[in-house]
């Protein structure tokens, strides 16, 4: 099989595989969303029905019951008044900050719910249009644990609901007293059943919940393997080039450079004998030998000879601070996150975009400052370079440098995006998928975990 035929494999390969890992995560998705949702609206109806019921009942008291009834507000409406503001009191301190806070426990919920009883029970001694207040013990058994608690809680709700509603207490007729056995025996088993159902689910619940975190966390790590996958996969197919390329340089560039600078060494000596300084020559010297020395390092890596004595993150300092001596430039550099070393093959190309963008601010921005930040985040890492030189129009960026910069970066898995417009400035933005130097991909899951 030739190498073009292996190269067109690889693609394919990579999209099927792109493809089952989206289409995974879509559905992971989907089903979290649903469960989110779910839960999202029982949190908020067990942290909201006490408060929506008691505000109900008070206003029907207060607006309704208590001028129909003819009283007046002291002394017979006080004392209401003053439970209600206990009750607020209560539900503030014992349901609502335990709820979103996370903090609720089940010895705090059980004296809460007691209290919250005892307050329902002595407002219905009032009116009782308080009843609708009593309802909220229901919603705050689901909270009780263990469940037959819960299902007790039930039963006391149910008990002082109905028994103030049928007057119970009063007029404890056998009539009375069947139905009110037989109503509260329907309830307590009916909502008893939610109960007893919600706490032998939620073993179960769990149990889903650390499969889901299990999956998203090999979804993640596919992901990152399949990065992995694909950049080794470009930079195996473009290997031979390399080779070829290097072949060709030594055999012609390197020979010329070195041709050059003996021709350049014996001007310099001529010049030294008659006594003249040739600054043109010395500089010319000392660019040749520059090229020389990034030629030798082509051949045996391709590779920035900045980076061949550091990091990426040293090396653009190390360019940044040249080019700002020799344009005249305020440059600053800024690095963000966790360094890690990278595939040199990312590395590269990072250092190449600078290197492109700081050649392009010297050509055309006419810019006083530049900014050059590398942030590492884990899964990707991102370059920006960034000027408040003259900027250009929309459509107008469509150089060779920003072709080759864009092509460079695609070829690692990343996107380029240049943001300018005529007298705001110029931003350089690149994205790059973190693979590790040796081939091993960032895991974006190690940093969650």
């Amino acid at each position: 099989m030739t190498r073009d035929a292996r190269a067109g494999e690889r693609p394919s390969l990579g999209t099927r595989g792109s493809a089952v890992v989206e289409e995974a995560e879509t559905a992971h998705r989907s089903r979290l969303a649903w469960k989110e949702e779910q839960l999202r609206v029982w949190d908020l109806l067990q942290l909201t029905t006490p408060w929506l019921l008691l505000t109900v009942s008070t206003a029907i008291y207060f607006s309704w019951v208590l001028p129909h009834s003819g009283a007046r507000f002291w002394p017979e409406a006080a004392p209401v008044l003053g439970l209600v503001v206990v009750a607020v009191l209560w539900v503030s301190l014992g349901h609502t900050l335990p709820l979103t806070r996370r903090t609720l426990r089940p010895v705090p919920a059980g004296v809460f719910f007691v209290g919250l009883l005892a307050l329902c029970v002595a407002l219905m001694t009032y009116s009782d249009i308080f009843l609708v207040f009593t309802v909220a013990g229901f919603f705050h058994a689901y909270l009780l644990r263990p469940w037959p608690l819960g299902v007790l809680a039930v039963l006391a709700t149910s008990v002082a609901l109905n028994g103030s509603a049928m007057s119970v207490w009063t007029r404890p007729t056998p009539d009375v007293l069947a139905e009110f056995t037989l109503i509260v025996a329907v309830q307590t088993a009916a909502i008893g059943v939610g109960i007893l159902l919600t706490a032998r689910s939620e073993p179960e619940e769990r149990r889903r919940e650390a499969l889901v975190e299990r999956l998203e966390a090999a979804l993640h790590e596919n992901a990152g393997l399949h990065a992995q996958l694909v950049a080794q996969a470009r930079e195996s197919g473009a290997q031979d080039e390399r080779q070829r390329l290097a072949g060709e340089i030594h055999d012609t560039l390197a020979q010329g450079l070195a041709g050059i600078i003996t021709q350049l060494q014996a001007a310099q000596r001529s010049a030294h004998v008659r006594g003249e300084t040739d600054e043109h020559v010395t500089r010319a010297l000392r660019l040749a030998r520059s090229s020389l020395t990034e030629a030798r390092r082509s051949v045996q890596a391709l590779a920035p000879r900045e980076l061949g004595r550091a990091h990426l993150p040293d090396a653009l300092r190390t360019l940044t601070e040249r080019w700002s001596e020799d344009e005249g430039v305020r440059a600053q550099v800024e690095v963000t996150g966790s360094r890690e070393p990278l595939s040199p093959v990312i590395e590269v190309s990072l250092f190449r975009v600078a290197q492109e963008a700081l050649t392009n601010v010297a050509k055309h921005a006419k810019a006083s400052r530049v900014g050059v930040t590398l942030s590492y985040t884990g899964c990707e890492v991102l370059l920006d370079v960034r000027d408040d030189g003259r900027g250009f129009a929309e459509g107008a960026g469509t150089g060779f440098g920003l072709t080759s910069m864009r092509q460079r970066i695609r070829g690692v898995g990343g996107q380029v995006e240049v943001q300018s417009a005529p007298g705001e400035g110029t931003s350089v933005s690149a994205r790059v998928p973190a693979i590790a130097l040796g081939g091993t991909a960032e895991k974006k899951g190690k940093a969650d975990r």
